[in-house]
């Protein structure tokens, strides 16, 4: 089966910056939903037609990626208003009760710096800025259910800052995040 709209793709990746420093590496294959918003839009346009087996490389600007770096997305937090136990890298889906009110909920925030009485979160992607080089292998392709084209994904989170919805927003720190 070749690669469509509304089906499904199995893959494995190498994730590199233009100067060929590896990011990222998925060994065990993940499946995403083509058509929906798990694989970023030139990815999606790169894979039409290909089949299990093929690989694909693609040289991504931050705009065909993860977006610029915005700093308005940043936000210095009162340390009290976090949990204990917190460490760099830590995520969290929306800020936390009591933080910033205009900052935007659907998003999932990172631990970039703590000290004694501030956090400094940070809702860009962490490959936000840069341009990237990805090497892509497919493992399988088959054709998407209905409850899977419903829903817009299969829950992949690597390509999204976005929180799923029905997440719980206040749901507290989650372990340092991997890329994938």
């Amino acid at each position: 089966m070749k690669i469509s709209e509304q089906c499904v793709v199995s893959l494995t990746w190498t994730l590199k910056d233009t100067l060929g420093e590896e990011l990222d590496t998925l060994d065990d294959p993940v499946e995403f939903l083509v058509g929906g918003s798990d694989l970023l839009e030139k990815i999606e346009e790169a894979l039409q037609g290909h089949v299990a087996g093929d690989s694909v490389e693609l040289h991504l600007e931050p705009q065909n990626a993860f977006g610029d770096y915005d700093d308005s997305l940043l936000f210095l937090e009162p340390r009290h208003l976090l949990p204990e136990q917190i460490e760099e890298g830590m995520g969290f889906e929306g800020l936390p009760p009591g933080c910033n009110p205009d900052a935007p909920k659907d998003r999932l925030y990172f631990v970039s710096d703590i000290y004694p009485d501030h956090v400094v979160l940070d809702g860009n992607h962490p490959l936000a800025g840069m341009a990237l080089r990805i090497r892509l292998k497919v493992h399988a392709v088959r054709e998407a259910t209905i409850s899977e084209v419903g829903r817009g994904t299969l829950g992949t989170g690597f390509f999204s800052m976005q929180v799923q919805p029905g997440a719980d927003e206040d749901c507290g720190p989650s372990a340092p995040p991997t890329l994938h």
